[in-house]
């Protein structure tokens, strides 16, 4: 079964595969378009920020490891 997704940037129909690289968006285009709407602040998490939760050095570095799991163009080469 092929997964059909609409990009968020431009909402083209593109097909939810490893080999693209730029999913869930259709270009690298439409991937930086986003990432400066981020950067401009015109995106927002609507949910508020929870302040009971006490964040020690192991959830944060389980957190830095897995975000640079998914994103690896933020890993240095060695």
């Amino acid at each position: 079964m092929t997964l059909k997704v609409s990009c968020p940037t431009c909402e083209k129909q593109i097909i939810w595969q490893v080999e693209n690289e730029f999913r869930p968006f259709c270009s690298k285009r439409c991937q930086l378009i986003d990432l400066g709407d981020w950067a401009e602040e015109n995106h927002k998490i609507s949910q508020p920020m929870q302040k009971d939760v006490e964040l020690n050095e192991e959830m944060l570095d389980a957190l830095e490891e897995q975000f640079l799991q998914h994103n690896k163009f933020f890993v240095e080469s060695e």
